[in-house]
């Protein structure tokens, strides 16, 4: 089954942790309430330096961005599930950096918010915000529209059928593992 995942991309650098992805003042939302879950989505990187522009507009719950690019190290900082959380609830579903924090990309496979794809090159330089991009998840790659090139993404592997489900304890139901009821 051919899964592609298209839109505007956000670019980012290297570094970008927890709290530029959800600053902790905005920690107290409960993800589990459908109201603040939403919420929680127009937080998206707020802790951003203001040199990146608007993820997502004032008044706004969901951004224009559903794929991020982003360099190396990509959700260091703390092991705050709200991070991935938080890109889910604004519109994100897919991250491709070049490297991640193994709690970020473990806490996106266990929440089932958001594919954490990783590159084969550094794409963040080659990259600019707003350009059009598909991701085919089945070639595993990435066609910039814009640019008129294609790159190729490493594999999800074992993660992608958890992703899928959405999250651990879907996933967990769905294959018999715990019980549905």
């Amino acid at each position: 089954m051919k899964k592609v995942i298209s839109g505007p991309i956000f670019v980012l650098g290297d570094n970008i942790d927890t709290d530029q992805i959800i600053p902790a003042e905005y920690l107290t939302l409960v993800p589990s309430k459908p109201d603040e879950y939403e919420k929680l989505g127009s937080y998206a990187l707020a802790g951003l330096p203001d040199s990146y522009g608007k993820f997502v507009v004032p008044n706004s719950t969901k951004t224009v961005y559903p794929i991020i690019v982003a360099g190396e190290n990509f959700g260091c900082g703390s092991s705050r599930e709200h991070a991935p959380i938080a890109l889910g609830a604004s519109g994100v579903k897919a991250v491709i950096a070049q490297s991640y924090a193994r709690i970020f990309f473990r806490n996106c496979t266990a929440t089932g918010e958001l594919y954490p794809w990783e590159s084969e090159q550094r794409l963040c330089d080659q990259f600019q915000t707003g350009q059009e991009v598909s991701i085919d998840s089945d070639r595993n790659l990435l066609i910039n529209h814009t640019l008129g090139k294609t790159f190729t993404l490493k594999p999800l592997g074992e993660v992608e059928p958890v992703i899928d489900a959405g999250g651990i304890f879907a996933y967990a139901r769905q294959t018999g593992m715990i019980s549905s009821r």
